[in-house]
């Protein structure tokens, strides 16, 4: 009877996290996560590093996402309009925090594209279509004739218009960041959101901020579309596209700002690296002979439209850089643990296409200019200098997508064992990992904490 008694305590206590951990707790967790000030540490619940059985993890991830959804709800903000067809008419306003941009209000159209009785609450996929720089109501305008043209329905759109124009008018500025953080948190309450089906394209200055948005943010997209663009690839790093597909189309004589040129660079750098034998980098670059800033819009979202996201890929590539003074807190199944300077990159390869064994290889990277365009003043090339990064501290997320949870796992950080064992699953790594990356689709179960100084954590 003794034994019955203890058995059935051990039973409870592998199910007390979530039969009897508060949900508040962790959507109240969640909440902080999403508005502490930027280096605020926030305390995890009481439970959290119980360990939860196998057989209790889609319970889990359940009551957890559960929790993140009630968190999203409570945030201060707008909400995002209801989805109706898309129109004129389905526009709503999105005010952007002062202290990011003074005065800052995002207009925005959102709405389905094609039958709505089949769409309306079934998963289609989503495109997030950024204008040109000109007069912004002419171009809001313009994304939304264009947008009803597009060959891309059964299909949701979320058309926004810059806020301010002068020095604001840039789609990765941290203002508008802010807004793509509210839009995916939003998405995710929304029926029919696929997470796996999720593209980002533009045209002129779009194309130009799809382009570093697609390098900064790709493990949320599924493809990106750049048009009549060409971003310097210190801007977008072309190694951040691995998992996606990406295309850019820019007119052969695009010669202004060298539209041209860092179309044909973006290119040559993308097959190169599709070349190296991952297998890992699809892409259609073009430069569209006899054309000039204006070319044929319609063929980019069908393209897209063949991609949806790998969230766990076992192969990848980060380069973690700032975009406006602000560095990602994770990519994948990465989270930096280390807060880095605006002026510092690191390089991490990832590698775990071996069973249950995880490398990565962390480097510095420097760029060192090669190439410049005297009539515009620009640089086109650099040579990317890296050097082994020892100083380094960040967590690497798993579950049972990436290993077989039943084995030892061994992780290897620039050639040295770091870590050997076997991992459970815990509720602090459901948390942390759906705090760092808000996904549904990456609500991990276990991770592994490593820094230069030898501590590891699991």
């Amino acid at each position: 009877m003794q034994r019955f008694f203890k058995a059935l305590g051990t039973a409870c206590f592998l199910f007390m996290p979530v039969a009897a951990q508060s949900q508040s707790d962790w959507s109240d967790y969640f909440y902080r996560s999403m508005t502490a000030d930027k280096g605020t540490p926030v305390t995890l619940p009481a439970d959290a590093n119980k360990k939860i059985s196998e057989d209790k993890i889609g319970i889990s991830r359940d009551f957890m996402w559960k929790a993140w959804l009630n968190a999203v709800r409570r945030r201060p903000v707008p909400h995002l309009i209801p989805a109706a067809a898309l129109s004129d008419s389905s526009r709503g306003e999105l005010a952007i925090p002062d202290s990011l941009e003074p005065a800052a209000v995002m207009p925005y159209y959102y709405g389905l594209k094609g039958d709505l009785a089949a769409t309306g609450n079934t998963s289609v996929p989503t495109y997030l279509y950024l204008h040109g720089s000109g007069p912004k109501a002419q171009e809001w305008a313009a994304s939304l004739s264009w947008a009803k043209i597009f060959a891309d329905a059964p299909s949701r759109y979320f058309i926004p218009q810059i806020p301010n124009e002068a020095p604001y008018y840039r789609w990765w500025q941290r203002s508008k960041q802010w807004a793509w953080t509210w839009l995916w948190q939003q998405l995710t309450l929304t029926p029919g959101f696929d997470p796996d089906r999720f593209y980002i394209f533009g045209i002129s200055e779009g194309g130009y901020g799809s382009q570093r948005l697609a390098s900064y943010y790709a493990d949320y997209l599924a493809a990106a579309g750049p048009m009549a663009g060409g971003e310097p690839l210190i801007n977008a790093p072309a190694e951040n596209l691995s998992n996606i597909g990406f295309s850019l189309l820019t007119g052969a004589k695009d010669y202004a700002f060298c539209r041209d040129r860092y179309t044909r660079i973006t290119g040559e750098t993308l097959d190169s690296l599709a070349q190296s034998g991952s297998g890992i980098y699809a892409h259609r670059v073009q430069l569209i002979p006899e054309m000039g800033h204006g070319i044929d819009y319609r063929p980019t979202t069908p393209w897209l439209s063949q991609f949806r996201r790998n969230p766990w890929p076992r192969r990848f590539v980060w380069e973690d850089f700032a975009m406006d003074d602000r560095h990602r807190s994770g990519f994948y199944n990465l989270r930096s643990d280390r807060q880095l300077p605006d002026s510092i990159r690191l390089r991490y390869d990832v590698d775990m296409c071996t069973p249950n064994i995880v490398k990565i290889t962390v480097n510095r990277v420097e760029y060192i200019p090669t190439e410049k365009d005297t009539t515009w003043n620009m640089t086109l090339r650099w040579n990317k200098q890296q050097t082994l990064e020892n100083d380094y501290a960040f967590t690497v997320f798993l579950d049972e997508h990436l290993i077989n949870m039943n084995e030892p796992v061994t992780v290897i950080v620039n050639g040295r064992r770091v870590f050997r064992g076997k991992l459970r699953p815990t509720l602090s790594a459901m948390g942390e990992s759906i705090a760092t990356y808000g996904d549904l689709r990456r609500i991990f179960t276990t991770k592994v904490s490593v820094s230069n100084n030898n501590r590891t954590t699991h």
